[in-house]
């Protein structure tokens, strides 16, 4: 009888099991562990950039149950004035940033995307703590998130590793 099968056996047979036994049990020769690769800092801000754009749609959707605001929208009335052209440009600009920033954190080169990412990654961070401060708890919520998501943006973009000499 191999060891594995002992062990299984050991298991299950023997009172209560120990985590000793547990992890022989699971752990078998055959199947290697659970690899966890190290992940490119590109994919990481990808990831964190589409979060962060996740949490946006989420936040902006669940605003439209507030009392009044469907009223508000219909009337005419945005967040700061009212609704022109112009207005909506510049808010539909504001979200496509961040949707860009998914394509190019992966697209461009690391000195470059570094760079965008730290710059874009600060300015949507102070962004979020501007608006998300002065509103209703489950937008102060999604404020939190993306003021993390992004602040990791910046993090990653920063301590971004530097390629090792050849």
């Amino acid at each position: 009888m191999s060891k594995t099968a002992q062990n299984h056996i050991q298991l299950f047979t023997y009172g209560r099991p120990s985590f000793k036994n547990l992890r022989c049990a699971i752990k078998s020769p055959s199947k290697p562990a659970l690899s966890d690769p190290k992940l490119p800092v590109k994919l990481k801000l990808s990831a964190l950039w589409t979060s962060a754009m996740f949490c946006y749609i989420y936040a902006d959707y669940f605003e439209l149950f507030k009392p009044g605001k469907l009223e508000r929208i219909i009337a005419g009335n945005g967040p700061f004035s009212q609704t022109t052209q112009w207005v909506l440009v510049v808010a539909s600009l504001v979200l496509a940033i961040p949707s860009v920033m998914i394509f190019l954190s992966i697209a461009l080169k690391a000195k470059v995307s570094r760079y965008l990412n730290i710059i874009v990654g600060s300015i949507y961070t102070v962004l979020i703590m501007f608006t998300a401060s002065r509103n209703w708890a489950f937008m102060q919520m999604y404020g939190v998130v993306e003021v993390v998501l992004t602040g990791l943006v910046v993090w990653y973009a920063w301590t971004w590793p530097k390629p090792e000499p050849v």
